[in-house]
Formats: C-alpha cells, sequence, structure tokens
C-alpha cells in the first residue's frame, strides 16, 4: 500500500511540475512576443520621427535658399505722343536684395522722366541702400544711406544717413507689415539758398502688402521723415500699388505716388502726385 501511494504521489508531482513547466514556458514566450511588437512599434515610432525631422530640416533648408536668394524687382512704364503734342514720359522702379546668414543688403531706386516738345517737364530721381542685421525673428538693426534729386521741387538735393530698427510685425502668406525707425543725419539744398541746410531727422516708415486674390495684391508704402527741432518742416511719400501676375516673372501694375514738402522752396507746391501703368519683372 505504501508503494503504491508513493508511486502516485510521485506521478502527481511530476505532471505538476511538467504542467508547471509548460506555462512558464508559455509565459516566457509570451513575454518575448510582446517585446518585440514593442520593439517593433519603438522602430517605427523612430523611423517616423526621423521621417518628420528630415522633412522640417528640407523645409527649413529651402526656405532659408529662398531668403538668401538674389532677389530683382523692376517696374518701368513709358508714355509717348507725336503729331500736334509731342511728349515723352518713362518712369523706372527698381529693388535689389542680398540676404546671407544674419544680414541684408537692399538697393533701391526711383527714376521718373517727362518731356514735352523735347524740354523736360519731370526730372526726379531717387537712390536708397538699406543695410540690415537680424537681431532676432522679428527685429532688425539698419543703416541707412539716401540720396533724392527733384530738378521741379525747388531742392538740388535731399541727402540723409543713418541707424535705425526695422520691425517685421506681420509675416503671412496674405498679409506683411513691416515697420522701421531711424535717426537720421540730413542735409537738404534748395535752389533759393547759398548753403545747404544740416541737422537731425527722424524717419518712420511703414511696408504693407495684402495679397487679395490668388492672382490680385495690394500694398502701400508710406514714409514720414521730419527735422527733429524744426517739426513743421518735414517730408511724406507715399506709393499705392495694384498689381497682377500674368507669368511667373512679369505682372502688370497700376501705381499712385505722392511725393509731399511741407515747406517747399518759393515758387513751388506742396505736393506731386503720379499715376503710372508698368510692367513688372521679378527674378
Amino acid at each position: 500500500m505504501k508503494k503504491i501511494l508513493f508511486t502516485i504521489t510521485l506521478l502527481h508531482t511530476l505532471v505538476f511540475a511538467n504542467t508547471s513547466t509548460d506555462t512558464t514556458n508559455k509565459q516566457i514566450s509570451d513575454t518575448k512576443a510582446l517585446i518585440e511588437e514593442l520593439q517593433a512599434k519603438l522602430k517605427r515610432l523612430e523611423d517616423s520621427k526621423t521621417t518628420q525631422k528630415q522633412k522640417y530640416e528640407a523645409l527649413a533648408l529651402i526656405k532659408k535658399r529662398k531668403i538668401e536668394e538674389f532677389k530683382t524687382h523692376t517696374e518701368f512704364g513709358f508714355a509717348s505722343t507725336q503729331g500736334n503734342t509731342k511728349t515723352t514720359a518713362y518712369n523706372l522702379d527698381t529693388k535689389i536684395e542680398k540676404a546671407f546668414n544674419k544680414h541684408q543688403l537692399t538697393l533701391m531706386g526711383d527714376v521718373e522722366y517727362a518731356s514735352d516738345k523735347g524740354e523736360a517737364t519731370k526730372d526726379k530721381y531717387f537712390l536708397e541702400f538699406n543695410y540690415g542685421y537680424k537681431l532676432n525673428k522679428k527685429l532688425y538693426l539698419e543703416y541707412i544711406a539716401g540720396y533724392k534729386f527733384d530738378g521741379f521741387s525747388g531742392y538740388d538735393y535731399r541727402a540723409y544717413t543713418g541707424p535705425g530698427l526695422k520691425y517685421k510685425a506681420i509675416e503671412a502668406d496674405i498679409h506683411n507689415l513691416e515697420l522701421s525707425s531711424a535717426l537720421l543725419m540730413s542735409t537738404d539744398k534748395k535752389e533759393s539758398e547759398t548753403d545747404a541746410y544740416n541737422y537731425t531727422s527722424w524717419r518712420a516708415k511703414l511696408e504693407y502688402s495684402w495679397q487679395v486674390l490668388k492672382n490680385l495684391k495690394f500694398a502701400e508704402t508710406f514714409t514720414y521723415r521730419t527735422d527733429v527741432t524744426k517739426t513743421d518742416d518735414y517730408f511724406v511719400d507715399s506709393k499705392t500699388a495694384f498689381t497682377s501676375k500674368i507669368s511667373d516673372i512679369f505682372s502688370v501694375g497700376l501705381n499712385y505716388k505722392i511725393d509731399y514738402v511741407n515747406m517747399p522752396d518759393i515758387g513751388k507746391q506742396r505736393t506731386d502726385k503720379t499715376l503710372s501703368a508698368n510692367l513688372i519683372a521679378d527674378f
């Protein structure tokens, strides 16, 4: 009897041990499968993260290259009449930009000329150089130098140079707004005066653009400059423009310019206004 009980107990122990071993092996197998599945998921996440990072890096590189491109914007308008009246008029407005690292160079020029029967009735040109240094995403430190000649305004020339700040208030696909302020050393030479007038001036400038439609853009540039010690001696320049794309490079535009002098020379009017239709090239 004792032998039978011993045998039964031994068999029960062996069966239980075998069952326990099978269960343990199954748990180990399931755990390994779970670990492999988690590792596969982790790898997929890491690959996805790497791909997303690569996309961001590629987009950032494309944007950087686009910003640092050499850009030119040129507007040209021309009109001529022959017969009882013989008139010629043209205007050329250009802007050249180059950015690299934190530096930005801008050169702007504006020429307006008109004649009637060979005699000039308008002779005006303007040139401005601007150097900008990027302090952060929105703010730029600037240095400005400008020169303006207008043969019919009563001024032989107006010149200025000095430092300033530019703030990019809005940067979006539809709207863009830049505000700038500068303290300038200025020189004005009037035709009626022997000596040039040297003074310190303050300039504020607003540049706004609005993509009204896919093929229609509105832009406004407004500049105000005044003598800091004689605030009634000031100048205002405004350019309102509508442009429409006709190809990747060319556009057509309608511009309205106002050139205002609050204290003009003797016998001269305060305001010059110019309306022009132009062919525009951007490349």
